[in-house]
């Protein structure tokens, strides 16, 4: 892999880049995006991969879990950030109730955000349990991502957004769920709000790539929210860092706009554009105008 200035790869970023950065000790840049414009400021800022997360349901939608987000949904937002990257590695979310039903629905959905979507893997979330069907998806084609520890869509059984795995005999419950998860072909598994010491330990136990969100450094990558890196919006989880304060600019912007206005110095001269004299003449000559009979 050819490197470029500030990190990741000439080359269209694939599943196998993702083992063969694992295996040269190259961290893996990942991040949200969930329309084209967002997507084009991760591929120009060099990210391995996007996630088109359900996570769109409250950084986009308005609610406060991720279990409304629907199919439709994410087929469309995948597809526009499809058309907002050309290099990284695209992953689409699977939704609550879309592979929970059975194996077919799972893979007549998964189908639906590769084909309509233009996803290059989808991630859907569980450990062992959810292992055959990780197989089933990979024998039909479709590679696989999982996601183990805080799985938001099961945030009613956990009763909240709470750490896993932080006794022996949960993180070796997780342990087995990334080595089921491997064997069943998974290409990588996404790690979140788990102790730091167990997802390294994780890190060090299976081959395939793990991507940390809130599990500390160990892990072969990481990945956070684009609105939780630009400060777009009023939370911010523990485990993310803030960038930038966008949220504040972008209020300040609106605010400006919004006085000029009011102020009646927008538009000004620069944004406004004119008839020629001998338009406005034969105009000014027309008018008043009277509705003609029919």
């Amino acid at each position: 892999m050819s490197a470029v200035s500030g990190g990741g790869t000439r080359d269209r970023v694939t599943v196998a880049t993702f083992r063969a950065m694992k295996d040269a000790d190259e961290a893996i840049v990942m991040l949200t995006a969930y329309d084209t414009p967002g997507a084009r400021i991760a591929e120009a800022a060099g990210v391995d991969a996007v996630l088109v997360g359900d996570s769109l349901g409250m950084t986009v939608l308005g609610f406060d879990s991720t279990l409304p987000v629907t199919m439709d949904d994410m087929v469309r937002a995948t597809s526009a950030v499809s058309r907002g990257i050309s290099r990284a590695l695209l992953v689409a979310d699977m939704p609550f109730g879309s592979y929970q039903a059975s194996p077919d629905d799972a893979v007549a959905n998964a189908a639906r955000l590769l084909a309509e979507g233009g996803a290059h893997a989808v991630k859907l979330e569980g450990g062992a349990s959810v292992a055959p069907l990780v197989e089933r998806l990979v024998t039909a084609g479709i590679p696989v991502m999982a996601h183990v520890g805080l799985t938001p869509q099961s945030v009613n059984v956990f009763g909240g957004y709470k750490l896993q795995g932080a006794t022996a005999a949960a993180g070796i419950a997780l342990v087995q769920d990334c080595l089921a998860l491997e064997a069943a072909g998974a290409f990588g598994v996404v790690l979140e709000l788990v102790p730091a010491e167990l997802a390294a330990m994780i890190s060090e136990e299976i081959a395939i790539p793990t991507i940390g969100i809130g599990a500390g450094a160990g892990c072969d990558g990481q990945v956070q929210v684009f609105h939780d890196l630009l400060g777009i919006g009023d939370f911010t989880p523990r485990h993310a860092r803030r960038y930038a304060e966008i949220g504040v600019a972008m209020t300040k912007a609106v605010a400006a706009y919004a006085a000029d206005v009011r102020a009646g110095a927008f538009p000004a001269e620069a944004q406004t554009r004119h008839l020629d004299a001998d338009s406005v003449a034969e105009l000014e000559r027309s008018l008043p105008l009277t509705l003609e009979a029919d």
